[in-house]
């Protein structure tokens, strides 16, 4: 019969471990990313926000300047309003100007929102006969 020893293991002179400096580097590097992709998450937001009520604007802009030259109400001085569009607020104002031709007249109107605490503004113009 033969015997055989295993051979002793040899004992570990380390533990597998991050060091003190490795986490604070990691930490700082974690504070430098986390602020900085939030404020990209917050702008992505305000994007997607603005897209969606400059679109709802032009429709509203769309909507008061064909409702001003089917009814007249273009010859009067500056008109102003408000409209609501998808339960949002939308301030419109309305502005007459003198052609270079003799016979048109230019109509402009700027659908004014708000999205998180600035104003934004969607002009539209279109010409009109006075004929």
């Amino acid at each position: 019969m033969k015997f055989t020893t295993k051979p002793s293991s040899a004992p570990r002179r380390g533990v597998d471990a991050f060091t003190l400096a490795e986490v604070l580097a990691a930490l700082v590097f974690m504070a430098i990313v986390i602020p900085v992709a939030l404020q990209g998450l917050q702008i992505a937001s305000r994007a997607g926000t603005v897209a969606e009520r400059k679109r709802e604007a032009a429709r509203v802009a769309e909507r008061v300047l064909n409702e001003c030259i089917v009814t007249t109400n273009w010859v009067q001085a500056v008109q102003s309003g408000t409209v609501l569009e998808a339960e949002r607020e939308y301030r419109w104002t309305l502005r007459t100007e003198a052609w270079t031709e003799s016979a048109m007249q230019l109509l402009s109107v700027d659908v004014t929102f708000p999205v998180q605490g600035k104003d934004y503004t969607v002009p539209m113009s279109t010409l009109v006969s006075l004929q």
